[in-house]
């Protein structure tokens, strides 16, 4: 119907439809006028009664001076099936045909007829086979529709598969499964989703777990601290309680190794406090506009008394002109102050300990060094960590709680700056302070 439709609109612009037969027919073929039709690329041809072809012009698909009966009547009954498109006029009073001829652009036919004079065997066999037809066509239909369905159905299963396999194994605790749908559809962004959401909980998950481990171990190094001290208490305490006899001094010296084992267990529980009171939200900086270059060298004037009398050299290269900062200063003089303890007790006398001052990038940054023993590499990320010694040592030797360089960072942090160590190629080590200027 549609196809019908679009013939009847675009009949009359066809050339084959504006020069029909009997536009240009006349009566002695010898007047007829086929201009037009070869100018628009068709032809004209004139067949008398003995089947002559007595005049031509333009396309000739005829081929021939003279046919017969039978090569005539063939040539009309096959006109349909060839590529050109045949109007075909009898003139009964001259006797000829006219057959103009015009190549055919697209030609689709179908048609439906129906005559109620035809036998009823002929409608039966008619309709079976037209039954037939329509039921072949139905299975094949069905057949496509079926292989179809199957095809998208598994576009749409497989991946949904694959997804609810992935969501079981995330359920049931393998964090590191992923999803592989080789897919650029909407699947693929449900996968990239799936595979961030995994990515996420494992890292999520992995941090608990460290957490954790640092936890339990945090528990472990604060009993293996305390019961040194608390353990040399006791066995003192108990000696002097039941030993007899002992003189003044050895009475004085029990009394010195409690008080200093009482003094360790303290620091320790002090500085496990300051840690803890740092990482509560409670915690809160008074910070001022300061100076940094004026500060640092007035704390650095605090330190020459300390550092002379360990026996250390000290050497101070802070610029002259303002550079201002907001912190706090009493929290801050702790960094510096725990670098320079840090420095003294882990390193020989005549270990020359360097303060220096700069500002990069709108940051003020300050570098303590040392000449002295170093930090090994493998410690760079677990230093600022509690209780982590570049010496491995839990003794009352260095005097160290372990805890300076956690406290120290985490005021830096609070700050909006850093404290990170530095390694070296050669001797010693340095600790940078970096803190945002204003």
């Amino acid at each position: 119907m549609l196809l019908s439709f679009a013939s009847g609109l675009i009949s009359d612009s066809l050339v084959k439809n504006r020069y029909p037969a009997c536009s240009i027919v006349k009566e002695d073929y010898k007047q007829i006028d086929a201009s037009a039709v070869v100018q628009n690329g068709g032809g004209v041809q004139v067949v008398d009664k003995k089947y002559r072809v007595v005049y031509s012009k333009g396309i000739d698909t005829i081929g021939k001076e003279r046919l017969t009966a039978e090569e005539f009547t063939r040539f009309l009954t096959e006109s349909k099936s060839k590529p050109y498109h045949y109007d075909i006029l009898y003139q009964p009073k001259s006797e000829f045909w006219l057959i103009v001829t015009f190549p055919t652009s697209i030609r689709l036919d179908f048609s439906l007829v129906h005559n109620k004079e035809a036998t009823a065997d002929d409608f039966k066999q008619a309709g079976r086979t037209i039954a037939f037809v329509m039921l072949c066509y139905l299975l094949v239909l069905e057949l496509f529709a079926f292989i179809y369905s199957r095809i998208t159905a598994s576009g749409i299963t497989v991946p949904l598969k694959k997804l609810c396999d992935g969501t079981r194994l995330l359920r049931e605790g393998d964090y590191s499964v992923r999803v592989d749908l080789r897919l650029k559809n909407e699947f693929a962004e449900l996968q990239n989703t799936f595979n961030d959401m995994a990515a996420r909980i494992e890292h999520e998950i992995s941090l608990r777990k460290k957490s954790e481990e640092d936890r339990r171990q945090l528990i472990l190094d604060i009993s293996h601290d305390l019961k040194n001290p608390m353990s040399g208490i006791q066995g003192y305490g108990e000696l002097l309680k039941k030993k007899t006899g002992m003189t003044e001094q050895e009475r004085n010296e029990y009394i010195d190794v409690i008080l200093s084992n009482g003094k360790r267990a303290n620091q320790l529980l002090t500085e496990l406090f300051e840690l803890s009171r740092l990482d509560s939200p409670e915690f809160l900086l008074k910070p001022v506009k300061t100076d940094i270059c004026e500060y640092t060298r007035l704390i650095c004037a605090e330190l020459v008394p300390q550092i002379e009398h360990e026996g250390f050299k000290y050497e101070f290269d802070i610029p002259e002109e303002s550079v201002y900062v907001l912190l706090d200063p009493h929290q801050f003089s702790r960094v510096i102050q725990n670098l320079a303890n840090n420095a003294m007790r882990y390193n020989s006398k005549g270990t020359l300990i360097t303060v220096s001052l700069t500002v990069q990038n709108s940051q003020a940054v300050i570098n303590f060094s040392d000449d002295g023993v170093g930090i090994p590499s493998h410690f760079a990320d677990s230093i600022f960590k509690p209780f982590v010694r570049a010496d491995d040592s839990r003794n009352s030797k260095t005097g160290g709680s372990g805890l300076g360089l956690s406290i120290a960072k985490k005021i830096t942090k609070v700050h909006g700056g850093d404290l990170i160590l530095c390694l070296k190629e050669s001797n010693g080590s340095t600790f940078r302070i970096i803190i945002p200027t204003i």
